[in-house]
C-alpha cells in the first residue's frame, strides 16, 4: 500500500479531525487517548485482549474480583487532570480511599515496620528499630523531597528528545549523585540493615533493583508522603473503566480484540496499522502503549532502524518478571492489612539471584494484597480476595515455568499459612496464577519482563526509548518502556509528555 492510499480517509467519512491510533489500552494508552481527544484528534484505541487495561486489567472468578496488576495509587492529581480535560470530576466517578498505614513490612524474624504517611509515627517507628538512625531518616526525607521536586515534578512530564536535554539536567543529576544506587544513598543515612531494606525497596515497585536503580528513584518516598497512597473502591479496574468512559465521552473509540500486527510506514512516517486479521487502519499519528522493545522488534520489524536495532535490543537490560497468585478464601483475615510486604531471609542475595544470576531461588520476598480489607464487595460475603506477588527472574533465566509454577505456588502457600494466614490451605475456594510466560504471551513483554527495560541510569531519560520515536516520524511511545518509566505515575506522565511533542491537531489539516 502506498503513502497516498494509507493517508486517504475512508469513503464517506465526515469526521475531518486528524486520526490518532493508540496501540494498547493500559493506563498509558488510555491516558494518551484522553489527552489526544481533548486536543481535537479522532482517536481509536486498539486492544488485542478482550478487556481494557493491559497490565491493569480485571478478571472475575467464582464471585471474586481481582485486579490483575497495579494496586497502589499515588499522585492522584494526574488522574484528576484527565477527568478535568473531559469536563468531569474524578471524585464524582471514582472513590479513592487513603491507606493508613501505606504498608506493613514484615521481616523474616516476625518484626514488623509500619510504614505510613504520618511523620511523627514514622519517626517513632525508625526510633523503635534504631534510635541513632532518626537523624538519618530526617536527612533522607529532605533528600527525597528535593529529588522528587527535580526528578518527578520538574522532569517527569518533560520530553528527552536529544542528548542536549540530558546535558541540560546534568547539573541536577550530578547534585543528586544519580550514578549511585538507591541502596547506596539509603545506606549513607541508615546504619540498621532492616531500615536500609525498608527505605530502599521502592524501586521494586517499578521493576528496578535497589542495588542498581539510580538514586533519582529515592523520590518515591517523598512522592508517597506528599500525595499519599490510595486504593480505588471497586479496585483499580474502576479507574480503567472510568478512563474508557472518558475516551468514549470525548468521541474516541476503544476496540477490543483488535490485535495490531504491524505499524505501517510510508515515506518515513507512520501512516497507520495492520491488524492480525488483515484490516488496515489509516492514521495521522500512531501511539504505541505496547512494550517498547516489542514495538521496535515486532511492530516495526520490516523497518530499518538506526537506534533501536535488534542488536541493541538484545544487549539491553530487562526488568525482572513476576509470579502472581490470585486466590480467594472462604473466611476473612481481618488482622491482615491492605498492603503487606514480607521480606525473606536474604535481601541483597535474593535480588542478585533475580537480576544478575537469573535463577529461581528457593526463598522469596512477597507483596500480599488484600483489597477486601478496604472494599469487601470484591469477594462474596464472609470471604477475602488476595493476590500475592513474588519478584522472579525474567525469561532470560532457564526456569521451566510449565513445571515450576505449581511447586512454587505451593511453597508460597505454605509460607503464608505459617506466617500471616493460618488455616489458609483449607480455606482456598478459587485460585489462579500468572507467570513470566503470561507476561510474554498475553501482554507481549519481551523476555516476559513485567516492567519493560530495567530502570538503570544508562536506560533512563534520553537513554530510554523516546516518547517521540527516533525511528519513524509520527510514531510516539507511552507506558512503562519509555520516559519516565513504570508505575502508574510514570505511565500517566508519559502520556502527558505527548502534549509537548505531538503537534496540534490543526497542523494536520492539509496532511
Amino acid at each position: 500500500m502506498d503513502a497516498a492510499s494509507l493517508a486517504a480517509p475512508a469513503l464517506g467519512r465526515r469526521d475531518r479531525r486528524p486520526h490518532a491510533v493508540v496501540i494498547g489500552s493500559g493506563f498509558g494508552g488510555l491516558a494518551a487517548a484522553v489527552r489526544l481527544c481533548a486536543r481535537g484528534f479522532r482517536v481509536s484505541v486498539l486492544e488485542r485482549l478482550d478487556r481494557a487495561g493491559g497490565r491493569a486489567a480485571v478478571f472475575r472468578q467464582d464471585g471474586f474480583t481481582f485486579d490483575a496488576g497495579p494496586t497502589i495509587i499515588t499522585a492522584p492529581f494526574l488522574l484528576e487532570e484527565l477527568w478535568a480535560l473531559a469536563g468531569r470530576r474524578f471524585a464524582d466517578e471514582v472513590t479513592l480511599v487513603p491507606m493508613d498505614p501505606f504498608y506493613r513490612i514484615r521481616f523474616h524474624d516476625g518484626a514488623v515496620f509500619t510504614y505510613s504517611g504520618d511523620p511523627a509515627a514514622m519517626l517513632a517507628e525508625v526510633a523503635r528499630f534504631c534510635a541513632k538512625d532518626v537523624a538519618g531518616w530526617e536527612r533522607y526525607m529532605r533528600l527525597s523531597a528535593e529529588t522528587c521536586r527535580i526528578g518527578f515534578e520538574g522532569l517527569g512530564h518533560v520530553p528527552f528528545s536529544s542528548p542536549l536535554d540530558m546535558l541540560r539536567v546534568a547539573p541536577d543529576l550530578f547534585r543528586l549523585r544519580a550514578w549511585k544506587s538507591v541502596y547506596a544513598i539509603v545506606a549513607e543515612h541508615f546504619s540498621d540493615e532492616r531500615l536500609r531494606a525498608v527505605f530502599s525497596f521502592h524501586p521494586l515497585l517499578i521493576g528496578g533493583n535497589p542495588f542498581s536503580a539510580p538514586s533519582v528513584y529515592c523520590l518515591i518516598a517523598a512522592l508517597e508522603q506528599r500525595w499519599g497512597v490510595y486504593s480505588a473502591m471497586g479496585g483499580t479496574g474502576a479507574i480503567v473503566a472510568g478512563l474508557v468512559s472518558l475516551v468514549e465521552g470525548l468521541g474516541g473509540r476503544v476496540r477490543l480484540g483488535a490485535e495490531v500486527e504491524e505499524i505501517l510506514v510510508a515515506d518515513g512516517r507512520a501512516r497507520g496499522v495492520r491488524l492480525s486479521v488483515g484490516e488496515t487502519v489509516a492514521a495521522d499519528i500512531v501511539v504505541s502503549n505496547a512494550d517498547a522493545a516489542f514495538t521496535y522488534a515486532r511492530l516495526l520489524a520490516r523497518q530499518r532502524r538506526r537506534r533501536w536495532t535488534d542488536q541493541r535490543l538484545a544487549r539491553a537490560r530487562y526488568a525482572m518478571s513476576l509470579f502472581v497468585w490470585y486466590f480467594g478464601t472462604s473466611r476473612r483475615y481481618d488482622d491482615v492489612g491492605h498492603h503487606t510486604i514480607l521480606l525473606g531471609p536474604r535481601y541483597r542475595e535474593l535480588l542478585s539471584d533475580i537480576f544478575q544470576r537469573k535463577v529461581l531461588a528457593e526463598d522469596f520476598s512477597l507483596y500480599l494484597h488484600r483489597p477486601t480489607a478496604t472494599d469487601p464487595s470484591l469477594a462474596p460475603p464472609g470471604c477475602d480476595a488476595f493476590y500475592v506477588l513474588s519478584p522472579v527472574p525474567n525469561l532470560q533465566s532457564e526456569t521451566d515455568w510449565e513445571r515450576s509454577a505449581e511447586p512454587y505456588r505451593r511453597a508460597i502457600e505454605s509460607h503464608l499459612a505459617c506466617t500471616l494466614l493460618p488455616g489458609l490451605t483449607g480455606s482456598i475456594v478459587t485460585s489462579r496464577v500468572m507467570t513470566p510466560l503470561d507476561f510474554r504471551d498475553r501482554l507481549l513483554s519481551v523476555h516476559g519482563a513485567a516492567f519493560g527495560l530495567e530502570p538503570v541510569l544508562w536506560q533512563s531519560a534520553w537513554f530510554r526509548p523516546n516518547n517521540r520515536s527516533e525511528e519513524v516520524e509520527g510514531l510516539y511511545l507511552v507506558g512503562a518502556g519509555t520516559h519516565p518509566g513504570a508505575g502508574i505515575p510514570g505511565v500517566l506522565s508519559s502520556a502527558k509528555v505527548l502534549d509537548r511533542v505531538v503537534p496540534p491537531a490543526e497542523a494536520f489539516a492539509d496532511a
